[in-house]
């Protein structure tokens, strides 16, 4: 049986390929997620399985009333968001490398500021102007907080720590809130490495590097028991 967060099939309309399901299907259309933050859902209004950051591609399979039914490009998980977190498909440039940033009206840290934006968030950068960037939605994001897409992080431990306090929550990509997938598929993604969105999803994947029970784990090793997901931080950490 196929898995429903990674099978691209609205139940109505299915993303044309090995997955159909009968029934409709499409190519799908590109987008790109246009809010900072948008709750992935099992089903319209339904319960959160994951978040997808500002800047994500998908591909937008189905419409039912306010939602669309799409499939994440960066780590396949499907599901439904509402339809006006998304927007065209434009190019992006450049992520957000510190845990969070706010975007100003103009460069300067003294001027209102109208977003703020969560870690790995993806931006269209254009004008320069001091210390500060103009981004795809007019608004200005300091330098020192973004990267170029192609210059990603070395080490996933220290991405990971960045989170260190922020609050728990189920389905969590965020610096508002994450939870143990989340944080591990953040660190990887910044490192610019591919990484499933659920602990499950991660164990299947990471298993053909598992390592024997005999050897001590060292940082940066996966710890996986039922459910759950953890960085090794330290030798006894």
């Amino acid at each position: 049986m196929n898995d429903p967060r990674l099978t691209p099939d609205s139940g109505r309309v299915s993303l044309r390929g090995p997955h159909a399901q009968g029934g409709a299907v499409t190519d799908g259309t590109p987008a790109r997620v246009g809010v900072p933050l948008a709750d992935l859902c099992r089903s319209p209004d339904g319960p959160r399985d994951r978040q997808v950051l500002r800047g994500a591609l998908v591909t937008l399979i189905d419409r039912q009333d306010a939602h669309s039914f799409i499939q994440v490009s960066a780590d396949g998980y499907c599901g439904w968001v509402r339809s006006d977190t998304l927007t065209e498909a434009r190019p992006m440039t450049h992520r957000v490398r510190a845990l969070a940033t706010h975007l100003y009206t103009r460069p300067d840290l003294k001027s209102p500021d109208r977003l703020a934006l969560s870690l790995n968030t993806q931006l269209a950068l254009g004008e320069r102007s001091g210390d500060f960037w103009q981004t795809d939605c007019g608004h200005w994001v300091p330098a020192a907080h973004v990267t170029p897409l192609d210059k990603p992080a070395a080490d996933p431990i220290t991405v990971a720590r960045q989170f260190l306090g922020v609050p728990y929550l189920w389905g969590g990509n965020s610096c508002w809130g994450i939870d143990c997938s989340g944080l591990v598929q953040a660190a990887l993604h910044a490192c610019g490495q591919t990484c499933a969105g659920d602990s499950d999803l991660q164990l299947a994947a990471f298993a053909p590097d598992a390592l024997p029970d005999t050897m001590p784990p060292e940082t940066g090793d996966l710890m996986f028991w039922k459910g759950h997901v953890a960085w090794v931080s330290g030798p006894d950490r």
